[in-house]
């Protein structure tokens, strides 16, 4: 055993890490990870400066430029960062800006009323995550350039390097980020830019943000729109049918605060409501999205009421009522965001609730008295959702379990576990009777339960809840979970950790795991969102050769594992069998056995995303599906009919 050396905990133990040292410590801090989700952060934050300047009335044009090195250029017409020496820093604004922490007109001096993003900290974090940044700015007449290099040390000081019109301004960014940080990856994602800086061009209206890749020739998009966020809940709807055609728009100002909401119904029955502060998503909601919706509700119920759709003995619309088939989109601009919740994305300030409660409602009441015809289908449409949910309630009482888990209330299909603990069990969705049956015999029945699932379930976007909870299969799966469903809903009585759904590699199996990812999206978010959503990954390869047997995903991986036998090795190439032709003990070596089995993980990076997929494969629009289909179809290697 090795002698323990004591060292004196004295001064010489504490570490000062100095200006931007911290940030390449922990850089985890500043932009949340070093992932894919971190490295195109950095983006974001030299994005959000420019956001600035538009939002203060001076930028109407942004560019990002992904270059053939991965690096990333951020160009802008606004005023130009300040050149002048900073009184408290001896440095130029500019070094300032990009090597000191927590520098910028973010923080009540005066520079931005309103300012994008979360913290401030964006240019000088970026500066000390990358291995060179170089910042142009454009002012008075002249060209200003510096250069920083070894996470954030300037080779020089700011210099006038040109001249230009005094007409032109600006700031110009290009970095590199540095891979002994992203250790992952370096590699930006065109769709994942251009995608939020779309999202930034509806959030801005009339601002024009470009982007261009280098790495590809004639790669580009460019995006302004000055219908703002109505334009955005026109791109949202247009895989579904809106049910009436003006998309009702409002804003207004209270005190500094502004407040944007756009909405428009469609045929669908699930709600579509993204909230955002200073350009940011909220996706856990806040003040903004609380008195909007308050409203929404409030003033549906009133018009409902005075019009007479509603009589005494009715009961009132309720929240869920008002949302369905809703695509909503708010935003709010704040000079003083205050976030809270988990991912600090929810707006927490009180005062905006009665603000956004009061510009909303006024809005919304205006239209409904002077578009009768559109508000007639609005309130009926949510009428209707309203006797939905009182049916869905009495049929949802039949899934709830009572008592410990009995057998005839899942029609003799489900074969639990023995554990209890849902910490270490898991549940198998398993693809027909046949490999149901293999599925029993082959797992692990202290800890693995078994679901076989007779034909397709029902296509949920399709339909409302109260229909999904009178099909068999559905019900049968609801009360397996044990979490219940819609406004019964808890997470925290899911039985199981892995929900895995397992289903053969062909186009039928393909089928049955939209259908119940789709189910899961639209009745069990939660669930997917938490992470406990899997599917299996039957091998579709098995090589023999001697006494050796390899299971083998696709194509790929079975040419890769060829490339490592000796010339001389003779071998045996067999394109396996569906579940249902597996015996117990292939299906439990090839899929379920923990120590072998591989199992691809089921996650929602982009709710928006999500939505418009489900939407455009699950809905009823025929001709969206039809142009995705057309549009992937060349992606297809291995076509099992």
């Amino acid at each position: 055993m090795e002698e323990m050396v004591e060292k004196e905990y004295d001064s010489s133990s504490i570490q000062v890490l100095e200006g931007l040292e911290a940030v390449r410590k922990r850089p985890g801090m500043y932009i949340g990870t070093t992932s894919s989700r971190g490295l195109h952060h950095l983006v974001w934050e030299i994005v959000d400066n420019a956001i600035d300047e538009a939002l203060a009335g001076y930028c109407t044009h942004i560019e990002v430029v992904i270059g053939k090195e991965n690096t990333i250029t951020v160009k802008d017409d606004g005023r130009g960062i300040p050149v002048e020496i900073h009184p408290k820093t001896g440095k130029s604004t500019v070094e300032t800006v990009y090597t000191v922490l927590h520098a910028g007109g973010k923080f009540g001096g005066g520079g931005y009323k309103v300012s994008g993003g979360l913290h401030g900290v964006g240019a000088s974090v970026v500066n000390a995550l990358s291995s060179w940044l170089e910042v142009t700015v454009y002012k008075n007449g002249k060209v200003y350039y510096q250069k920083y290099e070894d996470g954030g040390r300037p080779v020089d000081n700011l210099a006038e390097i040109d001249t230009c019109s005094e007409e032109r301004t600006g700031t110009t960014v290009t970095f590199k980020p540095d891979p002994e940080i992203f250790t992952d990856t370096t590699i930006y994602d065109y769709e994942i830019l251009k995608t939020r800086l779309r999202e930034l061009a509806f959030l801005n209206r009339g601002l024009k943000i470009s982007i261009y890749d280098e790495r590809e020739d004639n790669k580009k998009d460019s995006f302004c729109y000055e219908g703002g966020i109505s334009e955005y809940v026109q791109m949202i709807n247009k895989n579904k049918n809106p049910i009436h055609d003006t998309i009702i728009d409002c804003n207004g100002n209270v005190d500094d605060i502004s407040l944007e909401v756009a909405l428009q119904y469609n045929e669908t029955y699930n709600a579509s409501i993204y909230s955002f502060v200073n350009n940011i998503n909220t996706p856990e909601g806040g003040t903004h999205e609380d008195g909007v919706r308050r409203a929404l509700t409030r003033i549906l119920n009133k018009y409902a009421t005075n019009a007479g759709f509603l009589k005494n003995n009715d009961n009132p619309l309720t929240g869920d009522d008002v949302k369905e088939g809703l695509t909503m989109i708010i935003s709010a601009k704040h000079p003083n965001p205050q976030f809270e919740g988990q991912t600090k994305t929810k707006l927490g300030n009180s005062e905006v609730r009665s603000i956004a409660d009061k510009i909303f409602s006024s809005a919304l009441e205006r239209f409904l008295m002077e578009n009768p015809d559109q508000a007639k289908v609005i309130i009926e449409k949510s009428m209707t959702a309203s006797r939905a949910r009182i049916a869905a309630k009495r049929a949802r009482e039949l899934t709830r379990r009572k008592g410990d888990l009995d057998v005839t209330n899942f029609y003799g299909k489900l074969s639990d576990c023995k554990s209890k603990d849902p910490a270490v069990s898991e549940i198998f969705l398993v693809e027909g009777d046949s490999a149901g049956g293999s599925a029993i015999k082959g797992r692990d029945s202290m800890t693995q339960a078994i679901l076989p699932l007779r034909g397709k379930i029902l296509n949920v976007e399709k339909a409302r809840l109260d229909r999904a909870l009178s099909n068999e299969e559905i019900k049968t799966i609801i009360t397996a979970f044990g979490t219940g469903i819609g406004e019964d809903f808890n997470l925290d009585k899911l039985r199981y950790d892995k929900i895995i759904i397992m289903t053969d590699a062909d186009v039928d199996g393909s089928h049955i795991r939209v259908l119940l990812l789709t189910l899961f999206y639209r009745f069990f978010r939660p669930i997917v969102e938490a992470g406990h959503v899997y599917a299996a990954q039957p091998p579709l390869f098995v090589i023999k050769h001697g006494k050796t047997i390899k299971y083998v995903l696709n194509e790929q991986e079975r040419d890769e594992y060829l490339s490592t036998l000796s010339p001389n090795t003779k071998y045996d190439i067999m394109r396996m069998k569906g579940l249902g032709e597996m015996d117990a003990e292939e299906l439990n070596e090839t899929t379920m056995d923990i120590e072998k089995r591989v199992l691809r993980q089921i996650t929602v990076e982009d709710t928006m995303a999500a939505d418009e997929t489900f939407s455009k494969l699950m809905g009823e629009e025929v001709e969206p599906r039809r142009t995705f289909i057309e549009e992937n179809a060349v992606y297809v290697e291995n076509l099992d009919i």
